[in-house]
């Protein structure tokens, strides 16, 4: 074919696209005018009399059904009373992580006196502009309440003339303490400006960021100076309490984060607040850039932790983080600039990174909560591996969702059969034999859920593999898009998806070692409401993970057969996360996205009896177990120590 000729192909399908693009432009104006005019008439019905008439009845058909579902959830009465009484347990564990944590005098007297190899010196960053002269007194004595000593609080202050008692109640403190270095600015240069001119006062190791109307536990600069000796950390972090009143016990929400993540930092600057690295590290990236003020500490952040040797988090509630009507802790419209800085500090991040134009959008959780789009670098194919036996109702739902909604093409469906002893199911079989994407393999050994798709890897083309179940439902259309853009990236191996059973409670949202009653691996939020946000808007935007379920999992076939595939000594439970512990301890991330969604319609093909099935599972949770002693008790690093492994909505314990 000549050159002529491809350019009329080319131009042909150019056209064809263009067309289509025409299309889909028009039935999203017509979606767009619809939505208003629906809006409008919402509006009106809910401006109107009998509506405000009918609140009381509203209200209580709102408490029924939340009942009614609560009771669904959690099969009967007791058990929504044993939820009651757990949440009722950890408002009182809350509270040990206020007052009651601080140093009795007898241990804050050990930890003064404590010596280290290295002991380093903090220089804590505060810049100060009119701040309120009660919350200046609480940061200066917390800062002075430490009960490591070997510290400086830098401030740069741009208060204007008529708050001229900031610099009054420095100056006093300076006086009393040399430690405290007080700094007036000719004037204000915004919260990147004046942090930057607290750096220039700072003589120490590491460097800490500390906001002039919030307070430190007594004790973080021990733990961490502990951090830094014990593990080599360069950057550490911690948990974090947002309060509100007069006292850090009068508690909103209590932060208690994951260890490094770098999908989370993306999505969701979870870090924030408390962070001290080293000042080789700082000098190596910088600090704060003005053209990302509101979201600078993000921009920081992201910059800081990926040239980072170690990142180290201390599992402890040791920042304190006011809340107040001009602060993003109570109202993110106190400073709605931020959200735009954040967003673009997210995308040059990746850009810089990757070199990849991504989109940052705002997600229902928080307008700071991102969804990332990553560009397709290619589209490779994709084989979708499906074991089946009988269930032709199933596995017709399936492979047609598949066909119908998909809105990626690149793919191919390998059908692993495996003793299938219905008619109904061969003639599907035959049925399917026109489609070229789709084939039909057969397995004749016993039911080994890990052997039958190493078996069927073997028959795929792809660059990909998807392990798919055969009672599964596509609800999203660029499903595959969306795994595949976190698949893709050299950094990471297993993508995993949001799974739903029928009555839209969640099944899946990724996996925790050591979660559940057999202290193997378990489901995160398990049975909550589909639109749930999660623990801190984790429902809402793509993280790292330790494992993902096999009922929907996507990784590349070199790093499948990088790690031998699916261990066949796990017949049928803990065979996708043993798969991805094999993956983490080859140095790849196991990512989880919320934005690839599909029904499961729960394991119906296995079909054991109920004694042999215990007895079968103990089996292989003992497997489990030993196989992975030392994962299991290191605690999974994306679920913090201070949640119940007894509850899959990180509760605390």
């Amino acid at each position: 074919m000549d050159n002529q000729e491809l350019q009329k192909d080319y131009k042909k399908l150019y056209e064809a696209e263009r067309e289509k693009s025409e299309v889909l432009v028009s039935k999203i104006e017509e979606c767009e005018k619809e939505i208003e005019e629906l809006q409008f008439k919402l509006n009106r019905i809910k401006g109107s009399f009998a509506w405000k008439l009918a609140t009381p009845l509203r209200k209580g058909l709102h408490f029924y059904e939340k009942t009614r579902d609560r009771l669904t959830r959690y099969g009967s009465i007791p058990g929504l009373m044993r939820k009651v009484r757990s949440k009722v347990q950890e408002r009182k564990n809350m509270k040990r992580h206020g007052t009651a944590s601080f140093p009795s005098p007898e241990e804050a007297k050990r930890q003064r006196e404590a010596v280290f190899p290295n002991m380093v010196k903090f220089s804590i960053l505060t810049p100060l502009y009119n701040t309120p002269e009660k919350f200046l007194t609480e940061l200066l004595d917390c800062v002075k309440a430490q009960t490591y000593q070997n510290w400086e609080l830098c401030l740069a202050d741009g208060s204007d003339h008529e708050h001229a008692y900031v610099g009054e109640i420095c100056k006093k403190y300076a006086a009393e303490d040399p430690r405290i270095i007080y700094h007036v600015l000719d004037h204000n240069e915004g919260i990147s400006g004046n942090t930057n001119e607290c750096l220039k006062l700072a003589t120490g190791d590491y460097i800490a960021l500390l906001d002039h109307d919030d307070i430190l536990h007594p004790a973080v600069l021990y733990e961490y100076v502990k951090a830094i000796n014990e593990t080599g950390a360069d950057y550490i972090y911690c948990d974090e309490i947002t309060f509100e009143g007069d006292s850090i016990d009068h508690m909103i929400v209590l932060h208690f984060k994951p260890d490094f993540a770098i999908d989370n930092l993306r999505g969701n600057n979870y870090i924030c607040h408390f962070s001290a690295f080293s000042r080789e590290l700082l000098d190596e990236t910088g600090l704060f850039r003005s053209q990302y003020d509101g979201s600078q500490d993000h921009d920081m952040i992201l910059r800081l932790t990926w040239k980072a040797k170690k990142v180290y988090h201390v599992p402890k509630a040791l920042y304190y983080w006011r809340s107040h009507k001009a602060s993003v802790a109570q109202d993110i419209n106190a400073k709605t600039y931020a959200v735009d800085a954040a967003k673009r500090a997210v995308h040059d991040f990746i850009m810089d990174v990757y070199g990849m134009d991504a989109k940052v959008e705002s997600t229902r959780a928080f307008p700071t909560i991102f969804r990332i789009r990553y560009p397709l670098l290619e589209r490779p194919l994709i084989s979708i591996v499906i074991p089946n036996k009988d269930h032709m109702e199933d596995l017709s739902r399936c492979v047609e969702s598949i066909v119908n909604k998909s809105t990626y093409e690149n793919y191919e469906i390998v059908i692993v059969e495996n003793n299938s002893e219905t008619k109904e199911i061969f003639d599907y079989y035959k049925a399917l034999e026109h489609n070229p994407k789709i084939r039909v393999v057969k397995y004749e050994g016993e039911f080994n859920y890990s052997r039958i798709n190493n078996f069927g890897v073997t028959f795929t083309n792809g660059k990909y593999v998807l392990l798919l179940n055969n009672d599964m439902k596509i609800i999203t259309r660029e499903w595959m898009e969306e795994m595949l853009m976190y698949a893709q990236r050299p950094d990471v191996a297993a993508v995993g998806a949001k799974l739903y059973y029928a009555d839209n409670t969640i099944q899946h949202a990724g996996i925790v070692i050591g979660l559940g009653a057999h202290r193997a691996a378990g489901h995160t939020h398990y049975k909550d409401d589909k639109m749930h946000l999660g623990y801190m808007g984790r429902l809402c935007y793509a993280q790292d993970v330790t494992a993902v379920t096999g009922a929907c999992l996507l990784v590349s076939r070199a790093q499948y057969d990088e790690v031998g595939g699916l261990d066949e000594t796990f017949s049928v439970a803990f065979n996708d996360v043993d798969f991805c512990l094999k993956l983490r301890h080859a140095g790849y991330l196991n990512v989880f996205t919320p934005f690839a969604e599909l029904y499961h319609y729960e394991s119906k093909t296995r079909g054991m009896e109920e004694g042999e099935k215990m007895k079968r599972f103990q089996h292989e949770v003992d497997l489990f177990r030993t196989k992975w002693k030392a994962d299991l008790d290191a605690g999974d690093p994306y679920f913090n120590p201070n949640f119940s492994l007894d509850y899959s909505d990180y509760t605390i314990k």
